[in-house]
C-alpha cells in the first residue's frame, strides 16, 4: 500500500437541527473545537442523494485531548428522515459511535445527573473492558469505553470518537475487508454468545458474534498523534435477519451516515480500492480536478462500501485553520513529507478556537 492512514477523522451524523447537536455534543462529549462550519450544497454526493444535489449546514468539531472529530451535518432543503422501522443491535451500519473515556463509572455518573439517557450501564464488554452504553437526544446510541491514548494531559474524563459499532452479515469478510483496507490486522476479542451490556438495547437480549479489531501499527499521519488509536467492534446477529439501518434513506439522513478516515495520496487509494474490488463511488478529485473547498478546509474526499454497503469516506486534507483568530491557516500541500505528523504545539493550537458555552 503506498497510501498513508493517519487515523479516523471523523464520524459523520445527520441531524434535524445542526446547532442544537452541536450543543449537546459540546457539553455532553467535550466536541468544542471547529474545524469548519459551512452551509453548502452538497453536489457530489449523487449516488447516495437521489441523484439530486442537496442543501446542508456542516460542522465539523473536535475534543481537544484527543480523538476523532465529529461531522455534525443537517439539510436544509428538505426534512431529514429516519428509518421506518426501529434499529435493533446488529442491524446492517455505523451502529454506534465509539468513544474513549478514562474512568467510564464516572462518566456514568456525570451523564445521570446531567438527564442523559443510559441504555446500559457499566458493564464489562466480551473483552473484559468497562463500557457504557448511552444515548443521545436524536436516538443514535454511543459505546463509551476505557482508553489510556490521549493527545494531551486530561482536563476532561472524556475524549473523541475513537471507532464504531458496525453492524455486520459476515463477521469473517468483514474482518479480512478492513485488516486488508486500513491495517486492523489485530483482533482484542472474538466472542459469541448473549452479551449483559447489549441487553438495554432492542433485540440487545439476542445471540450475537462480537469482535472487537484494530491495528498492531501506528497510524501516520499530519494529525495522527491527535487523532489517536483506533477501533472498530464488529458485530453480527445470529437469531435474526438483520436489515440495513440506511435502507431506502438517503446519506445525510437521521443517524451515523459514514465513517471517515484521514489518508494521504488518494490516487494510490483509489488504485488499491479498485484492485480489491471496492472502488470508489464518490470522488472529488476526479470530478473537479482540484480541492474541494470547504471555506475554512479543504482537501480530496472519496467514498467506498463495505461489504455491506456501509460507508466509508477518505479524505487528503489540503488546507485546515490551526488558529483561526489570528488567520493561521495550515497549506499541507506545501510539505515535503505529507505523511509526517505535525508538531503537536501546532495541533495544540487547534484549540484555541475552541467555542465555550
Amino acid at each position: 500500500m503506498n497510501y498513508t492512514i493517519g487515523g479516523i477523522q471523523q464520524i459523520g451524523i445527520g441531524v434535524s437541527d445542526v446547532h442544537a447537536a452541536w450543543k449537546w455534543y459540546r457539553q455532553h462529549f467535550n466536541m468544542d473545537v471547529p474545524i469548519f462550519e459551512e452551509a453548502a450544497t452538497a453536489e457530489l454526493m449523487l449516488p447516495y442523494t437521489n441523484n439530486k444535489p442537496q442543501s446542508r449546514h456542516a460542522v465539523l468539531a473536535l475534543n481537544r485531548v484527543g480523538g476523532a472529530g465529529m461531522e455534525i451535518w443537517q439539510y436544509t432543503n428538505r426534512t431529514p428522515v429516519g428509518p421506518d422501522f426501529e434499529i435493533q443491535a446488529g442491524d446492517l451500519g455505523l451502529y454506534a459511535c465509539r468513544i474513549k473515556c478514562e474512568d467510564v463509572a464516572k462518566a456514568e455518573e456525570s451523564f445521570r445527573a446531567k438527564g442523559v439517557k443510559i441504555l446500559s450501564n457499566t458493564q464489562k464488554d466480551p473483552g473484559g473492558k468497562p463500557v457504557l452504553w448511552v444515548e443521545d437526544p436524536y436516538g443514535n446510541p454511543f459505546q463509551l469505553h476505557s482508553s489510556d491514548d490521549w493527545f494531551r494531559p486530561k482536563t476532561e474524563n472524556i475524549g473523541g470518537p475513537s471507532g464504531c459499532v458496525i453492524g455486520v452479515s459476515d463477521i469473517d469478510k468483514s474482518q479480512a475487508f478492513y485488516a486488508k483496507l486500513l491495517g486492523y490486522d489485530q483482533i482484542i476479542y472474538d466472542e459469541t454468545g448473549t452479551f449483559g451490556d447489549l441487553a438495554g438495547m432492542p433485540s440487545g437480549n439476542g445471540r450475537f458474534r462480537r469482535m472487537l479489531i484494530t491495528h498492531s501499527k501506528p497510524m501516520r499521519g499530519p494529525f495522527s498523534p491527535m487523532l489517536g488509536h483506533t477501533s472498530l467492534e464488529l458485530i453480527q446477529a445470529l437469531d435474526r435477519e438483520p436489515q440495513k439501518i440506511f435502507e431506502g434513506r438517503l446519506w445525510g439522513d437521521l443517524g451515523y451516515i459514514h465513517l471517515c478516515y484521514d489518508i494521504q495520496n488518494m490516487d494510490a487509494l483509489r488504485d488499491y480500492c479498485a484492485e480489491i474490488g471496492h472502488p470508489f463511488t464518490v470522488d472529488s478529485a476526479t470530478a473537479l480536478g482540484k480541492s474541494f473547498d470547504m471555506g475554512e478546509a479543504a482537501g480530496l474526499f472519496s467514498y467506498i462500501e463495505d461489504p455491506d454497503g456501509t460507508l466509508l469516506e477518505f479524505v487528503e486534507t489540503h488546507k485546515v485553520p490551526i488558529a483561526k483568530k489570528w488567520n493561521f491557516y495550515l497549506n499541507l500541500k506545501k510539505r515535503k513529507d505529507a505523511s509526517k505528523p505535525l508538531p503537536r504545539w501546532m495541533l495544540k493550537a487547534m484549540a484555541l478556537n475552541r467555542v465555550k458555552d
